[in-house]
């Protein structure tokens, strides 16, 4: 049986991207491309607090999986209603700690979702977050152990995919809520995300904590609004490991699972072409889509690579092509 066309939908995390560096203000672009064939996201394409831009024709697939998967050393492999389990990091407050808990039953509740067991880390997990000199958003997690430790009870006790709540610093950026500025806190997520799937070899996602679970009350940007009305970002991350593809080595695939080989389009912001998965695209002849609509503070294009792009001024164009 013929596979459904599969291409690949990415917008970095932390680097300010005028499309999709915001909550889940990629999502309209994405849904364009989930309507024509199976489309792989990362998770900031469509995360939005308590709302999920995911579809089901959407492969929500952290960017270290994605990295893996272009370098062909795994395939994904389709899979519904996974058992999730949570891992909480042990600094947060109990008050803070029960909002997620009904967040949870809540999720449950209405959408289904077998969220089985979650997990406190013995310790401290320790997250700082930053912006770097470049403008790039960064961040340290002092005790990683912790986490895995987390993850990997969840694991042996039948976790399918995992999510992930560390407790971060109240953050108040101006440039952020007005939809001018880099999210200060999506690198450290990334980082985050990156430790656990590379340990777990399950797919996973990250949703910060506050301990300030105040809502504001003050007009923001449309595109950050998602993340003004809520003390919590829990449900995007629910809704998109709840049908997120298993990882799978390549001596495992099946004939229906997706691989490399299977993948028609690469489609990436013009100036943002850095990344393993753009890099491994180009060396395998794999079409590549920069968009010239979504900028970020990045200044890496095509010509200062030396790879081959189709540019294209809007995300729309592309579909003429496929």
């Amino acid at each position: 049986m013929k596979k459904t066309p599969l291409n690949v939908f990415i917008v970095p995390t932390g680097v300010g991207a005028s499309i999709g560096g915001y909550a889940g203000d990629a999502s309209g672009a994405a849904r364009m491309f989930s309507k024509i064939g199976k489309l792989i996201v990362n998770p900031n394409v469509v995360n939005a607090a308590v709302f999920s831009g995911i579809d089901e024709n959407m492969l929500y697939t952290e960017g270290y999986i994605i990295d893996e998967f272009f370098k062909g050393n795994i395939t994904l492999r389709e899979s519904k209603n996974n058992k999730i389990g949570i891992i909480f990091d042990k600094s947060i407050p109990e008050y803070v700690l029960n909002v997620h808990i009904n967040t949870i039953n809540a999720v449950k509740t209405v959408y289904g979702i077998d969220i089985f067991d979650y997990e406190i880390t013995k310790e401290p997990v320790g997250v700082e977050f930053f912006v770097n000199e470049n403008g790039i958003s960064s961040g340290i997690i002092k005790n990683a152990d912790t986490l895995i430790k987390a993850g990997n009870n969840l694991k042996n006790k039948g976790a399918q995919a995992l999510g992930i709540v560390c407790l971060f610093d109240n953050s108040d950026d101006e440039d952020y809520e007005n939809a001018d500025g880099v999210d200060p806190v999506g690198g450290v997520e990334g980082i985050i995300s990156h430790i656990i799937s590379r340990e777990m070899k399950l797919p996973c996602a990250h949703a910060p904590a506050f301990s300030d679970i105040n809502i504001p009350t003050r007009i923001v940007n449309p595109k950050a609004a998602a993340e003004y009305i809520t003390p919590t970002f829990l449900p995007c991350i629910l809704l998109g490991l709840n049908n997120a593809p298993q990882i799978v080595s390549c001596e495992d695939k099946q004939d229906s699972d997706y691989s490399i080989d299977d993948v028609n389009s690469l489609i990436v912001p013009f100036n943002s072409l850095g990344s393993i998965p753009v890099l491994q695209a180009a060396e395998r002849g794999i079409r590549i889509f920069a968009v010239k609509e979504n900028s970020t503070i990045l200044d890496v294009d095509a010509s200062s690579l030396g790879i081959d792009v189709i540019e294209v001024e809007e995300y729309k164009d592309i579909l003429n092509i496929l």
